[in-house]
């Protein structure tokens, strides 16, 4: 088989229709159109959202309201409850600690330690950001807290 001898599988070429040309065509006269109306004639055809007159849909739709903040950090929550069940005194918490005991989802995420509940014993915590009564309970405890830098 040579280069010359290819050719496309019959149909698959189709010459294009040229509306309006005429009786001949079988696209004359009203060029596929149909008679009179208002789809009939040049920049006829209605918007897509358009209902025959009742309110659209996407005008029915309230818009996105309110303020969104572009630059907000978003925290995983961590209680100090959680602290004192799942880790042994002496231990050093990290976000990648805290993930490997699924604690949080995701270790490169920032994370929030929170007061709720209580801890005995002495932890090393890491994290970004500690709430004041978290910060109280865990250096009551004995334990030490050390504020991870956010990352940009």
């Amino acid at each position: 088989m040579n280069h010359h001898d290819l050719s496309a599988p019959k149909g698959s070429n189709k010459p294009r229709k040229r509306i309006g040309r005429g009786h001949a065509t079988g696209q004359g006269k009203t060029a596929g159109r149909g008679t009179k109306g208002q789809n009939k004639r040049s920049g006829g055809a209605k918007a897509p959202y358009f209902e025959g007159g009742q309110l659209p849909l996407v005008r029915r739709l309230p818009h996105l309201r309110g303020f969104h903040n572009l630059s907000r950090v978003a925290y995983q929550p961590i209680n100090v409850r959680d602290l004192a069940d799942c880790f042994a005194a002496g231990d050093q918490v990290t976000p990648d600690l805290l993930a490997a005991a699924n604690l949080i989802r995701k270790s490169t995420d920032p994370v929030v330690v929170l007061g709720d509940g209580g801890i005995k014993m002495a932890l090393h915590v890491k994290a970004h950001r500690f709430s004041a009564s978290a910060l109280a309970k865990i250096e009551a405890a004995g334990g030490t807290v050390e504020v991870l830098p956010l990352m940009p």
